[in-house]
């Protein structure tokens, strides 16, 4: 363990509470630098955008500097790659209405089975505005992984556009995501990245992705309720953008429509800031790895510790497996494979005998236990999987702030539970 997780949880207010949050992959708990931001924000530079006095001015240096800080989250080559808005949801069906324009009846699109419902009926939505037809990809029910034969002969078809998950906020599937924008884009089809579910548990980089656009939420990774988008910077330009008049025309600000969540806005640059953190304080042991792989400044540290937390999380994985296993009754969903826990992130869906989920979260509630209950918005994966009708599953998902101790204390409970 790299991580000293006691330092790690000073870092988090919310933590000292008597609760166990395995909650996280429906929203983390917020990092003391996010909302030092969100403070310093609202009562030192609390303005409107582009006005000529001092509070504006300040106000516009911390957006300028919060596009910066995610272009260097995601490794992209500009901050005007970047762009604010409400939540992924919003942006990917602002974005659907623009990337859609140019697509023409009888075009193909296509979605997947696996993938969050935000990145799903948007698309759909514009294909049937624009008369498109949709392609569907299914998984693997087994092991949850994405049936990715299936994919290349949906790409055979030379359709317009994919739609991808990075991970499954379900079943905690990776998808091997650098092959698959390379197979669509042999295909000549854009790349579209849901990476909501992925950002908190390790590195990305849309240079070496080569995707085409990737919008992830903060609050998913420590930080506020907002949104951010990556898109290539000349498809960003080409792109027609529906705003009002008086808007830039220039980027990222043409798709940032209306007044932002500006104090939102400034704790983003705050988690970003909590990570950079704990590259320095905890990442020293991949500096040279990762600086032979070019990044250096920020981007370094942000690296070395989406490095970190993510080897710490292995052990949390494998400890998640092990302590569902051992429940009598409990029928763990998706990849279950200790050999092969670095292909998901550490969150678990399940059902323990004929219990109904939100039952089962209830009674988790008793023991200070915090997990979701039902589908997540991820209705294509429980409708597939049989269990839409049946309440769903019960989620359990961890992130670096979780300790192993945590973990025994779920086995606990949920021992207990399966013996009423």
């Amino acid at each position: 363990m790299s991580l000293d997780i006691s330092i790690v949880r000073q870092q988090f207010p919310s933590l000292n509470r008597p609760a166990i949050f395995l909650d996280n992959p429906g929203g983390t708990q917020i990092a003391r630098q996010s909302l030092d931001r969100i403070n310093h924000y609202l009562l030192e530079c609390n303005a409107n955008h582009e006005g000529a006095f001092a509070t504006s001015i300040a106000s516009d240096a911390v957006l300028d500097e919060a596009h910066q800080a995610m272009a260097d989250f995601y490794n992209a080559a500009s901050a005007n790659e970047i762009v604010f808005g409400a939540n992924m949801t919003t942006l990917t069906l602002h974005f659907s209405r623009s990337i859609s324009r140019n697509w023409s009846p009888g075009d193909e699109i296509v979605v997947t089975r696996l993938d969050h419902d935000a990145n799903v009926t948007p698309w759909i939505l514009a294909a049937q505005d624009r008369g498109c037809k949709i392609t569907w990809v299914d998984f693997d029910v087994e092991d949850g992984t994405l049936k990715l034969n299936d994919l290349q002969k949906a790409l055979e078809r030379k359709p317009r556009f994919l739609a991808i998950g990075y991970a499954s906020n379900a079943l905690g599937t990776i998808n091997p995501l650098a092959q698959i924008i390379q197979m669509a884009h042999n295909a000549g089809a854009l790349v579209y990245v849901d990476a909501v579910q992925y950002a908190a548990h390790g590195p990305i980089d849309v240079q070496k992705l080569d995707c085409d656009f990737l919008v992830s939420s903060a609050y998913k990774f420590f930080g506020t309720h907002s949104g951010i988008l990556y898109g290539k910077q000349h498809l960003l330009e080409e792109l027609f953008a529906y705003k009002v008049r008086p808007a830039s025309n220039d980027l990222p600000f043409k798709f940032e429509t209306g007044t932002q969540n500006h104090e939102g806005i400034a704790g983003v640059l705050g988690a970003v800031e909590y990570f950079e953190w704990l590259g320095k304080e905890f990442g020293s042991e991949y500096t040279t790895q990762l600086a032979a792989e070019g990044y250096s400044g920020r981007k370094l540290e942000l690296k070395k510790a989406m490095t970190a937390l993510h080897a710490y999380e292995l052990e949390l994985s494998q400890a998640l497996l092990s302590a569902l296993q051992s429940i009598p009754g409990l029928v763990i969903y998706g990849q279950t494979d200790a050999d092969k826990l670095d292909e998901r992130v550490a969150t678990f869906s399940f059902r323990l005998k004929d219990m109904a989920p939100r039952k089962i979260a209830e009674k988790l509630n008793e023991h200070g236990i915090y997990v979701w209950d039902g589908n997540y918005y991820a209705i294509n994966v429980s409708e597939r999987l049989g269990v839409e009708d049946k309440g769903g599953m019960v989620r359990v998902g961890a992130v670096h702030y979780n300790t192993l101790n945590e973990i025994q204390k779920l086995r606990e409970a949920l021992l207990l539970i399966s013996k009423e």
